[in-house]
């Protein structure tokens, strides 16, 4: 017997997904079949219950290569900071001062503002036990939060969806990434990536006059174009990073799989951001381009809780002065316009942002004029109602507490998480994280 699909009607089909959006109504019946299932629970849901059109909105910066969080929060009072980087170590005078002996870089003007204003929060020395120097198991142990000798097969997100987001959209989470996070990894997958236009077959260039593209997919081109060559031009390796590759013949990798063959046009992807306009002009760096895109999403009412970028280049294992400071204002600037396209819209009170990157580097500078893998470092907060100021404890530079050269976490970045999970997400957080984490006082 044929199966029918159970949508009835278009604006159905269409409503609460990006890939709904994207595809044409001539996709083939299988397809809508798949739809159908997967939004049975809540098809009929005009606002659903665990989504970010009414509720609040994690957006996960993830800093890859590993962020020399010395010079991003700079001791500029420590004397043992500058001994060990007679060279990269950045001056009382130039550092942009927070208090206590402590600044942040000079590229960092934009987010200095954010912490006067009472909108950024500083977590000193986050990392975990026993840390692991490979970007790839670090990264691993982030997305997963899972314990250093621990292998878990699901992102701490993914668990979070899991636990909490039974029936919900599967747009609940959009990664603006060329590969769907390990973070966002679920028994039941969620989530949706579309950093790259090509694998919703969006309408090439040469194929529409330049008049005739629509704002939202000019953003999609030039993020794309700019991610081909980003990790040369940062002066870093490192892009990002994923653990294994998530969602492995799951009900969205099929989709995407199909979407390839469908017949997709530009008109169904403007429905996604037409509902709204960024009201704040961004940089050009590929970090803005990824947050005006996210920008425009929140402020079209999309029905995502959680989303999902990323800025490479930190691996600065050489010549890191020019090009970590060069990342940093990226960073900066990037954030000052989204915190300010936010509050234009009346969506800044319900926004968290989070950043967080594999590992620090170490306290010693090199000899290539560059800083090698190392363990803790700081993790910025932005937000209206987050607490404002420098959280936990700048860890100690003394030779003597340091760990075979590497500073000493004071802060588990699992402690971060469950905050977020339990004063941001309103959702337990032990049954995301496995076992009970103080959660750090962040609201």
């Amino acid at each position: 017997m044929k199966y029918e699909p159970t949508l009835k009607t278009r604006r159905e089909f269409l409503r609460g997904t990006v890939l709904g959006s994207a595809l044409s109504w001539t996709v083939p019946s299988f397809l809508a079949n798949t739809f159908a299932t997967l939004h049975a629970a809540a098809a009929d849901a005009p606002t659903q219950p665990v989504t970010g059109k009414e509720a609040t909105i994690l957006v996960v910066l993830q800093l890859a290569g590993g962020n020399d969080g010395l010079n991003m929060v700079v001791p500029f009072g420590d004397d043992h900071y500058h001994r060990a980087r007679p060279q990269l170590g950045i001056s009382a005078r130039a550092a942009l001062r927070l208090g206590e002996g402590v600044g942040l870089n000079p590229g960092m003007t934009g987010l200095k503002e954010l912490y006067e204003s009472g909108h950024l929060g500083i977590v000193q020395g986050v990392g975990y036990p026993n840390p692991n120097r490979s970007h790839f198991r670090s990264t691993e142990i982030w997305q997963t939060a899972s314990d250093a000798h621990r292998f878990e097969s699901t992102g701490w997100l993914g668990r979070y969806f899991d636990s909490t987001c039974n029936g919900c959209d599967p747009a609940v989470a959009v990664a603006l990434t060329r590969q769907m996070p390990q973070a966002l990894a679920a028994k039941q997958p969620r989530g949706i990536c579309f950093s790259t236009p090509e694998n919703y077959r969006f309408i090439k260039a040469d194929q529409v006059r330049a008049d005739e593209l629509d704002a939202s997919e000019a953003i999609y081109r030039k993020m794309n174009e700019a991610g081909e060559v980003a990790a040369e031009a940062s002066g870093g390796t490192i892009e990002m990073l994923n653990g294994p590759a998530p969602h492995a013949g799951s009900p969205l990798d099929f989709i995407e799989r199909v979407a390839l063959d469908a017949q997709v046009s530009s008109d169904e992807i403007r429905a996604i951001t037409s509902k709204a306009q960024n009201q704040a002009t961004y940089p050009g760096s590929r970090l803005a381009e990824s947050l005006k895109l996210v920008g425009r999403l929140i402020g079209g009412g999309m029905a995502t809780r959680i989303y999902y970028v990323s800025q490479g280049g930190y691996d600065t294992h050489t010549n890191q002065a020019g090009t970590h400071t060069r990342l940093l204002t990226e960073l900066a600037d990037a954030l000052k316009a989204f915190v300010a396209d936010l509050k234009a819209q009346g969506n800044f009170e319900r926004v968290l942002i989070m950043t967080f990157s594999e590992f620090g580097r170490r306290v010693a500078e090199n000899a290539s004029g560059g800083t090698d893998h190392g363990a803790a470092a700081p993790m910025l907060l932005l937000g209206n109602r987050i607490k404002a100021g420098l959280l936990g404890r700048y860890p100690s530079l003394a030779p003597s507490d340091l760990l075979n050269g590497d500073i000493q976490y004071t802060v588990d970045f699992r402690c971060v998480y469950a905050a977020v999970l339990e004063s941001w997400l309103k959702t337990p957080s032990v049954p995301v994280l496995g076992r009970r984490f103080t959660p750090l006082a962040i609201v």
